[in-house]
């Protein structure tokens, strides 16, 4: 084996090992293939494919309006308790397979309750599902709930009623995602005032597909801690004081952008201006199954892509924990592992 190809498998080696926390995933986009295949398979008259190829091949998105045409398709197959029960296990046993230790999944609530899925099953079978995968996988699942922006007001509305009346342990954040066009931001702080005073933190996407001013509008209007995607922060430098200057945190997701063609490019991706620029950065997949990735993945294209070294690696790791919405016990535990793993040095 050459020098340079020894390396390449000791740096895939420990991107493979470190342990990592995870901010921004979906629920029914995070599932792998093999667990939508069990669903689609469950419920074949939905029409989505029942065959691994045929899947694949169905996630081709040609943009983002594609990709949320696929995705409420998707949507289809969770009518159950026990599909959403499935779901959630089943991400964690492919979340522990990276590494994962803890992850903020995100839960479309009005989807499932207009799907026919009662109240207070849904909230059970989020607690059996995270149940199962910290017994069976050793990973800490929790739970963000964000209103889905082409339901408007009335499903802003089901997803903060059920919130404070089922909302089980483990539940962490709130947010809104779908489509960004439209939809400002500031619409929606009478739900985020509710959430915040049952103790859910403010994470909602913004500046994915639309300019810097749905950022500044989820800061300012929803008193955002963290915001999904953000990258159209890179394109703005007042913008990127203001981040720098709170501590807001963006959930990055690299190949999620090129997949929807939010960015041409990875090399394209602004990924290391803003972490240059003294933004606090994660790295998160939004949506693995449908999007061929994993947090190896990203990783692996920090270090290739974007150039970051193993140490710069394990420092985005400790971000990923340190912005985490975890109980302190959580967090002090998987930055230990961080730490220990990181100490046998960097690869030749």
């Amino acid at each position: 084996m050459s020098e340079h190809a020894a390396s390449a498998s000791a740096m895939a080696g420990f991107i493979a090992g470190l342990p990592k926390a995870e901010l921004h995933v979906h629920l029914q986009g995070g599932a792998s293939v093999e667990t939508i295949l069990e669903l689609s398979r469950r419920h074949p008259h939905e029409g989505i494919p029942t065959d691994d190829a045929a899947l694949r091949e169905f996630y081709r998105f040609t943009d983002f309006d594609h990709f949320i045409r696929v995705y409420m398709d998707v949507n289809r197959l969770v009518k159950s308790a026990d599909d959403v029960q499935s779901l959630v296990s089943g991400l964690g046993r492919d979340l522990a397979r990276v590494n994962v230790r803890y992850a903020e999944v995100t839960v479309t609530v009005d989807s499932h309750l207009q799907a026919g899925i009662e109240p207070d099953a849904l909230a059970e079978a989020l607690t059996r599902g995270r149940a199962d995968s910290l017994a069976m996988h050793d990973v800490e699942i929790a739970f963000t709930y964000d209103i889905n922006g082409m339901d408007g007001h009335a499903g802003a509305e089901r997803t903060i009623a059920w919130a404070e009346q089922f909302m089980p342990a483990g539940s962490t954040g709130f947010g809104i995602g779908g489509p960004e066009d439209g939809l400002p931001r500031r619409d929606y702080a009478p739900y985020f005032r509710r959430a915040r005073e049952i103790g859910l933190a403010s994470v909602p996407h913004a500046g994915e597909t639309t300019g810097p001013e749905s950022i500044r509008e989820s800061i300012h209007a929803l008193g955002a801690v963290r915001i999904g995607h953000g990258i159209a922060a890179a394109k703005d430098a007042s913008l990127i004081r203001e981040l720098v200057e709170r501590g807001i945190v963006l959930e990055v997701c690299p190949t999620s952008n090129v997949r929807t063609r939010a960015v041409a490019s990875l090399p394209e991706h602004p990924f290391p201006v803003l972490r240059a620029a003294g933004v606090r950065v994660t790295l998160n997949t939004d949506d693995p199954g449908m999007f061929d990735t994993d947090l190896v993945r990203e990783f692996a294209i920090a270090h290739e892509v974007f150039g970051i070294d193993a140490e710069g690696l394990a420092g985005l790791a400790r971000e990923s924990v340190l912005a985490s919405l975890a109980p302190p016990g959580t967090k002090a535990r998987i930055l230990a592992e961080i730490d220990e793993f990181a100490a046998g040095g960097p690869p030749a």
